[in-house]
């Protein structure tokens, strides 16, 4: 595939993942993920030529364009999509596969002072939400979701969707289904709101004891009666 071709495929991917895309020129001109990766590709061939300064001259000044920091050596995959992108860092050792979906905020992290491989490694079709962090050498597997503002820390399998700080796996999902919108699915629980409505209804139940345990009482105080006559004994 030339290159005129790679560049039209990578096009039609983002407008396929985002419906207020309505035609090539408008991501050509006003998509700040698109004009990232693409100077991301210049700077990368800069880097693997031994021209470090340079390609690190062109990652800053693309960041002050774009709002994207992506390190030169960073590998990335066909048909990436950094949608909105700002706040978007990815660092130096991570690796991204294709059809990949990042949002605004997301942080590809390292978290050791080491040289060697310190950064996350995504495989094809992973979606992370926006203001995730997925730190240090862990792999997030094939087509996996990591939902917004979640904190990875742990690999994550292929197909799972993730959540929290740190990310818990929530339910595991076939891979290759539709694509989700920021790694959210919309079945998704509210925790907060599942614990709450779980005690709402243990608070219920308990009312409805404490009803019947004071009707209990109130019958067991009642005399006896016979037709609305209350009994009288007689006694010595």
């Amino acid at each position: 595939m030339g290159y005129f071709a790679e560049l039209r495929d990578e096009i039609d991917s983002i407008i396929a993942r985002d419906p207020a895309a309505r035609s090539r020129a408008e991501v050509v001109l006003c998509y700040p993920g698109f004009h990232a990766v693409q100077l991301h590709r210049a700077a990368h061939a800069l880097w693997h030529a031994g021209l470090g300064l340079p390609a690190r001259w062109l990652a800053c000044l693309t960041r002050f364009l774009t709002g994207i920091e992506i390190h030169p050596a960073a590998r990335i995959g066909r048909r990436l999509f950094i949608d909105h992108g700002m706040g978007c860092v990815i660092g130096e050792t991570a690796e991204v596969g294709d059809d990949v979906t990042l949002y605004h905020g997301v942080t590809l992290g390292g978290i050791s002072l080491n040289k060697g491989k310190r950064h996350p490694t995504l495989e094809n079709g992973v979606i992370v939400g926006a203001g995730a962090k997925v730190l240090g050498p862990i792999r997030v597997g094939l087509a996996a979701r990591v939902g917004a503002n979640a904190v990875v820390v742990a690999d994550v399998a292929a197909g799972a969707t993730v959540v929290g700080i740190p990310a818990k796996q929530i339910h595991p999902r076939p891979v290759g289904t539709e694509f989700r919108a920021y790694g959210t699915p919309s079945e998704a629980s509210d925790p907060v709101l599942k614990a709450l409505e779980g005690m709402a209804q243990e608070i219920a139940t308990l009312r409805a004891q404490i009803v019947e345990i004071e009707r209990s009482g109130r019958d067991a105080s009642v005399p006896a009666q016979d037709n609305g006559v209350p009994r009288v004994k007689h006694g010595a």
